[in-house]
């Protein structure tokens, strides 16, 4: 009997068909939950005035929702690992689908508010399963690549969400939120019904002892990319695992590596949410001189375009590791530049640089988290992972808040310094996964 690891399989197969109809799909849900993220920014200045709040109060729709998605994100990346990774991600977009569309016809607050952190519990278990998911369906050599790829749906969904708003504004719309609301929500009903193509992850399998199954969907995978089937006989394993291995992220060597990377997670969340959460409503009230408006916003999603393409260049090219530090810094020397611009036109510029550079963070984040761990602890470390980026954006509407009515210049210097700190912490992850076989 042969024995074969899953990824010499799947580096047989190729990246072909198989992977880009994985990438459309995981694509489209990906875009729909960057959505219902981004839309918490966009839509608090008229739920503001529909419900006669201020503006600190209407954020509450982004603690209620990060909140939701930290329970999410630690609850279903653990249910993956035990159960499997495709019924959770059915589950949980249908949720998506289901709470996001009933937001729309909240009739007060205390309902937005509930049916907001809902959403977040569909969108916080959605967004880690996909990912471990995806790269377990990828061979070792364009993982990165490809990882980098379905996290740059993300800018398509925010600029969807800052067309949709400038649009609804501009109509003259009475409760814009309601518009963003449903066009987040619209594509998660699409994606259910195309998650049932999705096979289980072959990982998982073999390491559940469904061996049959496993080389069922290997199979698939062949044909579909138009390579040759496995030889007969041919028995799939994962990659070896090293006697002792640990049975938990925090237990031997992956300790220090968790500690690191959480720590990283945590922090460039409390920026990017800081950021992108009163960016919106500060540019749809009084902005920065000429800096103001919706369509700058579509200026700022289009920003993120190029640099999700420069860290798909760069995971590969220089590895995980060098693209996330060197990211790390960029934004935060973007930070830092819009702390002390004083003219409208250097505002602008660092309002791009700051964009361009938190999504290719972001990028190179996901990227690199997922194949820091074994297959039997990916979802769960995905899962806790996002969990502490969760708790950052629960942080960033309220805690913030203090921080901004002392000065918005102040409040975003501030991200410049937990942007360095999250690079110092990224030397306790000394590990490099460019070309590496995930186990």
């Amino acid at each position: 009997m042969r024995r074969m690891t899953i990824d010499d399989a799947l580096t047989q197969g190729g990246t072909g068909r198989f992977q880009w109809r994985l990438l459309g799909i995981f694509g489209l849900v990906w875009a729909a939950d960057a959505m219902q993220v981004i839309a918490v920014g966009f839509a608090a200045p008229s739920v503001a005035v529909t419900f006669g709040l201020d503006r600190v109060t209407a954020l509450q729709i982004g603690t209620a929702f990060f909140l939701g998605m930290f329970a999410g994100a630690f609850l279903f990346g653990r249910l993956a690992d035990r159960i499997g990774r495709k019924w959770v991600l059915v589950g949980t977009v249908a949720m998506d689908a289901v709470f996001g569309l009933a937001s729309v016809w909240a009739g007060d607050f205390t309902w937005l508010l509930a049916l907001r952190f809902l959403t977040g519990v569909a969108v916080g278990g959605t967004l880690p399963v996909d990912y471990a998911m995806m790269a377990e369906f990828l061979p070792p050599r364009n993982r990165g690549r490809w990882l980098v790829w379905l996290e740059g749906f993300w800018a398509i969904g925010t600029i969807v969400i800052a067309l949709t708003a400038w649009a609804a504004v501009t109509m003259g719309a009475d409760a814009p939120w309601r518009w963003i609301f449903f066009v987040a929500a619209a594509p998660a009903l699409i994606g259910f019904f195309l998650r049932f193509w999705i096979p289980e992850s072959p990982m998982y399998l073999v390491r559940t002892g469904r061996q049959a199954e496993a080389r069922a969907v290997i199979q698939k995978v062949l044909a579909v990319n138009g390579a040759p089937p496995l030889p007969p006989q041919t028995h799939l394993v994962a990659a070896p695992v090293e006697a002792g291995a640990a049975r938990s992220i925090w237990a031997g060597s992956l300790r220090r590596v968790t500690l690191g990377v959480l720590a990283v997670w945590f922090l460039v969340s409390l920026s990017y949410y800081g950021v992108f959460v009163w960016v919106p409503g500060q540019l749809a009230t009084e902005g920065f001189g000429f800096v103001r408006g919706y369509g700058f916003l579509v200026v700022l999603a289009l920003a993120q375009v190029p640099g999700y393409a420069l860290a798909a260049w760069g995971v590969e090219a220089l590895g995980r590791r060098a693209t996330l530090t060197g990211f790390l810094i960029l934004s935060a020397a973007g930070c830092g530049m819009f702390a002390f611009a004083t003219a409208p036109l250097l505002v602008a510029a660092a309002l791009i640089v700051m964009s361009f550079a938190l999504l290719g963070t972001w990028g190179a984040l996901y990227a690199f988290t997922p194949e820091l761990y074994p297959t039997h602890l990916r979802g769960t470390g995905m899962g806790t992972a996002s969990a502490m980026a969760r708790l950052g954006g629960i942080l960033a509407p309220s805690l913030l808040a203090v921080v901004f009515a002392k000065g918005f210049g102040l409040a975003i210097g501030s991200f410049a310094a937990l942007l360095l700190l999250a690079a110092l912490a990224l030397m306790l992850v000394r590990a490099e996964t460019r070309d590496r076989a995930i186990a």
